[in-house]
């Protein structure tokens, strides 16, 4: 496998790293939490956008495994003396990481840059593109919580357009036999996504809410929402919530905006709120998917 994303992903490799993912995040809660299992091989870090989640979760995630985690410091970077992102890719593949792992604003960097590596990519998110390893911590952190993923009502809302998130989970969530409805702003909402817009018909009897920020860095133009709008007409607020299934739970793939797209008890309800648990088993499901990727490697 050159490139990890959710079309490239057999079902057999969705079943093994949910099912790994599993193991690991129980391996995580151990006292002790290293595995020697990568040892001997290195996994670079490229990250073009800011992250705190995704870029923590693979270091941690190779440091476990006994590999060694580099991460390249973009802003002090060649990049930022006009070198192109291709001849980045080149360098970087003449040091022989054994996986690379890049976050890019531009859709479709990660299919560029696995063209020129000899090293499985790791899409970490690019652009409005992709979100694959987003996607499966937020189905591994479903099957944890219900034991199954399968005949749910999933609601996805906010800003549809540019999220990379909605369009691994809508991808991946469906194949797994969940129904998945969209909900956003009209202004958000992609041509390409089947919703009507609606958060209230959305939320209405879902077994799981996953909100979304407004990418305001990715909009043309101001939103233009005064204090406390959002919220009350496309957020999560307790009366929508209500409205879900009684044993319903929350979900945000982070940062959260709070009092813009979630009201701020229930992102952190100590029983209905999977967020923190979302950013547990991110450590884990990329630890699966490294191992994944790395395997043949492994082979001498």
């Amino acid at each position: 496998m050159d490139l990890l994303s959710i079309d490239g992903l057999s079902d057999a490799h969705i079943a093994t790293i949910l099912d790994e993912g599993d193991r690991w995040f129980t391996f995580n809660r151990q006292p002790r939490r290293h595995s020697d299992k990568l040892d001997g091989l290195t996994i670079v870090n490229a990250f073009f956008e800011n992250s705190t989640r995704t870029l923590l979760s693979f270091e941690i995630a190779a440091n476990r495994l006994g590999a060694q985690a580099v991460t390249m410091q973009v802003e002090m970077s060649s990049i930022k003396k006009g070198e192109t992102l291709a001849d980045t890719a080149r360098t970087l593949n003449a040091m022989r990481p054994d996986a690379l792992i890049i976050r890019h604003g531009t859709s479709g960097a990660p299919a560029s840059i696995a063209a020129i590596m000899d090293c499985p990519v790791i899409n970490a998110g690019d652009g409005s593109g992709e979100h694959p390893t987003q996607a499966l911590l937020d189905a591994a952190t479903i099957r944890r919580h219900f034991g199954r993923i399968e005949g749910l009502n999933i609601a996805i809302c906010g800003d549809l357009k540019h999220s990379r998130v909605a369009r691994s989970n809508v991808k991946l969530l469906a194949r797994l036999g969940a129904e998945v409805r969209l909900a956003g702003p009209p202004e958000l909402l992609p041509a390409d996504f089947a919703g009507n817009g609606s958060i209230d018909a959305a939320v209405d009897g879902a077994d799981v809410v996953m909100m979304l920020r407004i990418q305001r860095e990715r909009l043309d133009e101001e939103f233009g929402d005064a204090p406390g709008e959002y919220l009350a007409r496309y957020g999560l607020t307790a009366a929508r919530m209500a409205k879900a299934a009684p044993d319903s739970v929350v979900m945000h793939p982070g940062p959260i905006n709070r009092g813009v797209e979630i009201d701020t008890a229930l992102a952190d309800h100590p029983e209905r709120s999977l967020i923190i648990l979302q950013v547990e088993m991110g450590v884990a499901v990329r630890m699966a998917c490294l191992d994944l990727l790395t395997a043949e490697r492994l082979i001498t």
